[in-house]
């Protein structure tokens, strides 16, 4: 089950509702986001914007990305092109099964890349208000779900609100999340993450969605724009896709930490 900041950039929330005439219970609504279509390959480009408390964006960032979904696994590289802080700095994360997320990084400054280690998951991701271990995967079964409301309207969505709670404390940063989850086009729009004291600590808005053609034909219900807020901090980030392109294959030396070493594509 993954929940990803956003799949293009960050890869966002992803969970499920179908439109239902009868009663569902929260983990089968949980469990068909796991089987929702997703394109096997995307390739974006990403606006970041970090966002300070009196709402004045600080730093915006432009943001190569390429991801890959095959045999229900994810990878993805993401690559800083502007400003000049965080130029050429490249990202990958591969979705492991029965086990947890490869992640690496490539800084410039030291031209080396490095592995993160699970002791760094609660660490800011690149100065965001998403961590590390946001931008993981959690499956399913690691959560209890709860049906907070069947019918609930949020930002103009009627929605299912449920309630994720780790059956093991230490294998999340969060006590528990809330999820506004649409009915119809099978994205959280608004959602909330707790900390370990039971008090709101962020909250994740679903600000654009829309349907995105891919190579195939086949088309997609995409978040092109998000907005990440840490309520505590009153510091934010907003992603915003400024171009896509979806099931255009990418090679696969593009998911390889010789590609963050050296930046170049191998077909």
């Amino acid at each position: 089950m993954k929940i990803n900041l956003i799949k293009a950039a960050f890869a966002g929330a992803v969970f499920f509702a179908g439109t239902c005439a009868f009663a569902i219970d929260a983990k089968t609504v949980v469990q068909q986001a796991h089987d929702v279509s997703k394109p096997q390959y995307t390739i974006s480009r990403v606006q970041m914007d970090l966002i300070n408390k009196s709402g004045a964006v600080e730093e915006s960032r432009i943001i190569t990305e390429y991801g890959k979904d095959i045999n229900d696994l994810t990878s993805m590289v993401m690559i800083f092109n502007t400003p000049a802080s965080v130029k050429d700095t490249r990202f990958l994360q591969i979705e492991n099964k029965d086990k947890d997320d490869d992640k690496f990084i490539y800084l410039p400054t030291l031209k080396q890349t490095r592995r993160i280690a699970a002791s760094e998951g609660t660490k800011s991701f690149m100065g965001t208000d998403a961590t590390y271990d946001d931008m993981s995967s959690r499956e399913v079964e690691e959560d209890n779900h709860e049906m907070v409301n069947e019918n609930e309207e949020k930002n103009g969505y009627s929605c299912w609100v449920v309630k994720s709670t780790p059956k093991d404390e230490k294998s999340s940063q969060y006590m528990y999340r809330i999820n506004w989850i649409d009915k119809n086009t099978n994205y959280p729009v608004y959602s909330e993450m707790y900390d370990k004291k039971g008090k709101l600590l962020k909250t994740l808005t679903l600000e654009k969605l829309e349907k995105k053609t891919g190579e195939t034909g086949k088309v997609y219900d995409i978040p092109t724009q998000e907005y990440m807020k840490n309520v505590q901090t009153g510091h934010s980030t907003r992603l915003i896709i400024l171009q896509l392109k979806l099931d255009s294959a990418v090679p696969e030396s593009v998911f390889t930490q010789n590609f963050l070493n050296t930046g170049k594509i191998v077909k």
